[in-house]
């Protein structure tokens, strides 16, 4: 029998998570959102920001409010005010700075991609393994109630055996932004293309094989990608990214029994509608207040910190792992690499 409801979220309020005292490494775009969401929505304690100068680090404590602003990164990670630290430096130093706050002793939820490569992500889960302590992938999107209740319709079965993912994800930038910096790693991949890839694993397991074409953005960086993944039962999954136009940014999981449509910025918060093969569509709403849901991963953390565990079920690192696996693959058959990031870093 097709479905006559959709689940009920089992997302808890994040307002009932229990605080702890966050750190903040970086004070960019992501970070700023990331903050004010956790603000909002929260009862979480921003004790401390962290720069690379205290001029950075006293302004972004001051718009924040947060109790205490470090010059430098790692005097933020040696604050004993700091439970939990939050990386959100540019792509190529989530590693080194993960690492510097696991070898601290802080717990971290790393911003995605959390390193260039899958080497990257299992060096960070090594050593937050060997320390003791919490390491999550700030992949957000999965800890939204609208991936709650997808994620409950894929397990009871209401598609039968998924069997195709179709997901773009395009944005058009203009000069001057990061994304276009060969040093930071710029390109669609790592910035847009986690998302699909992570949608494509999440809802289909791991790829036994992975395609995929490149093409170049006027100033010779990679400007978007299409990619094909196929998995050893045959589901397929048809992804693209792309930093030269602004795409529909929608995604479909389809199977022998239906397909869900995410609409437009499907990994954000929003509505889906799910198109059983037999029954009415049925459609889920909720308020599109895009990075404002950042703060259901920060409660998560602290919900899964305070139970003394060290990962969560929502975006095991495994998961991480394999995610950076795949986006391997695809750089190696396009020929993209890192080379000037990694030598950014040093």
């Amino acid at each position: 029998m097709p479905p006559t409801s959709l689940p009920t979220p089992r997302t808890p309020s994040s307002a009932d998570a229990p605080p702890l005292r966050w750190g903040v490494l970086g004070t960019g775009w992501i970070a700023d959102r990331f903050v004010g969401s956790l603000g909002r929505h929260t009862t979480q304690v921003l004790a401390a920001v962290g720069s690379r100068s205290q001029g950075s680090a006293d302004e972004a404590a001051a718009r924040w409010g947060a109790a205490r602003a470090h010059g430098s990164y790692e005097a933020l990670v040696a604050d004993p005010g700091v439970d939990v630290v939050y990386v959100a430096t540019p792509h190529n130093l989530h590693l080194p700075h993960a690492l510097l706050a696991i070898a601290a002793g802080k717990h971290v939820l790393v911003e995605k991609p959390v390193g260039l490569d899958a080497d990257e992500a299992r060096a960070i889960g090594d050593a937050a393994a060997a320390a003791g302590v919490f390491c999550m992938e700030a992949m957000w999107s999965l800890f939204l109630p609208r991936f709650d209740v997808v994620l409950q319709l894929l397990a009871d079965g209401v598609l039968g055996e998924p069997t195709s993912v179709v997901c773009d994800m395009g944005e058009w930038f203009g000069p001057g932004h990061r994304i276009l910096r060969e040093d930071l790693a710029g390109g669609p991949l790592l910035d847009l293309g986690t998302y699909p890839v992570t949608l494509a694993t999440w809802a289909l397991g791991t790829p036994e094989s992975v395609v995929a074409v490149a093409t170049p953005a006027p100033n010779g960086i990679n400007g978007q990608l299409s990619m094909a993944l196929a998995t050893a039962s045959g589901a397929t999954a048809a992804l693209q990214c792309s930093i030269l136009a602004d795409t529909p940014t929608t995604a479909c999981i389809a199977g022998p029994e239906g397909r869900i449509e995410l609409h437009r910025q499907f990994y954000r918060p929003g509505p889906f509608t799910l198109y059983p093969r037999a029954g009415q569509a049925l459609h889920w709403d909720e308020p599109r207040v895009d990075h404002d849901g950042l703060h259901f991963e920060a409660a998560e953390v602290a919900r899964r910190i305070t139970a003394g565990e060290t990962g969560s079920p929502l975006r095991p690192w495994a998961d991480t792992v394999a995610t950076l696996a795949v986006m391997d693959r695809v750089r190696a058959a396009t020929g993209l690499d890192f080379a000037a990031a990694l030598a950014a870093r040093g």
